[in-house]
């Protein structure tokens, strides 16, 4: 089973990278569409949100520090679903379909980072051993 919880921190932290790796890339485009969602800073907003998808992203991929690499992710989640994917006030239908698509993922994902708070640490294969 140790082997099967690597891997899904491979592609669960590896998930968070792509998504650094697009904020970063991506920054223009991004602090375009946070200053339309009233993002106060939003080009700050950008960088400081792909260095925590960076830092909790590497964390879980090299089991370092998981506790703090989980809260890192969840202080990023949490605030932009609520700015970002604030579904119940779009008045379109189709635009507050993808809002709660991308709420919902968003939650799912905290919920999925709460879970491996219950996970007993040091975590297997981590890069301390």
């Amino acid at each position: 089973m140790d082997i099967l919880f690597l891997v899904g921190r491979l592609i669960f932290g590896g998930y968070f990278l792509m998504n650094a790796w697009n904020h970063f890339k991506n920054s223009e485009g991004l602090t375009i569409y946070a200053a339309s969602k009233g993002v106060p800073e939003p080009k700050m907003a950008v960088f400081l949100g792909g260095i925590l998808l960076l830092l909790g992203g590497l964390g879980i991929v090299f089991g370092i520090v998981p506790e703090a690499s989980l809260a890192l992710l969840i202080i990023f989640l949490v605030p932009v679903s609520l700015k970002m994917h604030a579904f119940w006030k779009e008045p379109d239908p189709n635009a507050r379909m993808m809002e709660k698509v991308q709420f919902m993922k968003n939650m799912a994902l905290v919920g999925a980072l709460l879970m491996l708070y219950a996970v007993s640490v040091p975590w297997v294969y981590n890069m301390l051993q």
